[in-house]
C-alpha cells in the first residue's frame, strides 16, 4: 500500500489524475473503475484537460461505475449517469456504448443487479478503481452495516450519508433513501484501488480506516493493500498464506460509525 499526503484539494486532484492518466498511457484499453461525489470532481477534470492538451485519449477506454440512486431517470441532474457526463464523458472522446452503469430505474430491481454483476463479470476487473469515502466510512454505497456484502446490492443509505448528500438537492426530502451498488468482492476483483479523501470532515474516518482496530464485521469499509515486495530483494520462500494474503486486495470492517467528513 501507497499513500501519497498533499497539500490540498487540487495537488491530491493532480496526483490521482496522474495514476489515472499513466494506466491509460501504458494501456489505452484500460478498464477503469469509477466513482462520483465531490472528491473526484477535481480528478476529472484533471484529466479533461489533458485529452484537450492532446495529451489522453478515452477512445479505447471503457468505465464501469459503482453505483447509482433508485427512482432517478439518467437524465435527472443529480444521477450519477448526468455526473458522469458532466463531469467527465462530454468533456473527453469516450464512446458512451463504453460506459456503463447500473439502472437506477429498473423495474425488477433485483434483476438488474444481476445484470449489472453479469456485466462487471463479462468485461473482467477494473484495471484501476477510483473510491472515495463517505463521512461515515462508506466505499461506493456499501453503507456500515453488520454484513459484508460482496456483489451488487440494493443498499439502504445511512442518515449521515442522505445528510451528507442533501447538498445537491433542493432539500434533503429528495434525496433518494436507496442506491443500487457493487459489492465489496467486485471491489476487491480490481487489479489496483485508488483511494482519494480530502477535507478535514472525514479525517476521523480516515484514522478509524488506516489507524484503527479492525474488528469484525461492524461498520464502514476500508479498502487496503498488502505491502509491495521489492524486486530487488530475495524472497524467502514463504509458507502457506492467510485467507487474507491470498488476494491482491484486503478489505477490512471497522465498527464504528462517524459523521465527520476528511
Amino acid at each position: 500500500m501507497r499513500i501519497y499526503c498533499t497539500e490540498d484539494y487540487a495537488s491530491m486532484s493532480r496526483k490521482a489524475a496522474n495514476l489515472l492518466s499513466a494506466q491509460i498511457i501504458l494501456k489505452p484499453e484500460s478498464i477503469l473503475g469509477l466513482a462520483t461525489g465531490s472528491t473526484p470532481v477535481g480528478i476529472y477534470r484533471q484529466l479533461a484537460a489533458w485529452y484537450r492538451k492532446g495529451d489522453l485519449s478515452f477512445s479505447q477506454v471503457r468505465t464501469v461505475n459503482l453505483d447509482e440512486y433508485v427512482g432517478l431517470p439518467a437524465d435527472h441532474p443529480q444521477s450519477y449517469h448526468d455526473f458522469m457526463r458532466q463531469n467527465l464523458f462530454k468533456d473527453v472522446d469516450i464512446d458512451p456504448a463504453n460506459t456503463y452503469l447500473p439502472n437506477g430505474m429498473a423495474q425488477d430491481l433485483g434483476e438488474e443487479c444481476r445484470r449489472y454483476e453479469s456485466l462487471m463479470r463479462s468485461i473482467g476487473p477494473a484495471d484501476i478503481q477510483l473510491l472515495g469515502m463517505g463521512r461515515n466510512g462508506h466505499i461506493g454505497f456499501n453503507e456500515p452495516s453488520g454484513d459484508f456484502p460482496m456483489y451488487t446490492h440494493v443498499v439502504e443509505l445511512a442518515p449521515s450519508t442522505i445528510q451528507a448528500n442533501a447538498r445537491f438537492f433542493d432539500s434533503p426530502d429528495q434525496v433518494p433513501r436507496r442506491a443500487l451498488t457493487i459489492g465489496v468482492g467486485d471491489i476487491m476483483r480490481a487489479k489496483r484501488v485508488l483511494l482519494a479523501v480530502s477535507g478535514a470532515d472525514k479525517a476521523e474516518a480516515v484514522y478509524h480506516a488506516f489507524a484503527g482496530p479492525v474488528t469484525p464485521p461492524g461498520a464502514s469499509l476500508c479498502v487496503t493493500a498488502p505491502p509491495k515486495r521489492d524486486p530487488g530483494r530475495r524472497q524467502s520462500r514463504p509458507g502457506p498464506p492467510p485467507e487474507n494474503r491470498r488476494r491482491r486486495l484486503r478489505l477490512t470492517m471497522f465498527r464504528k460509525q462517524t459523521t465527520t467528513r476528511l
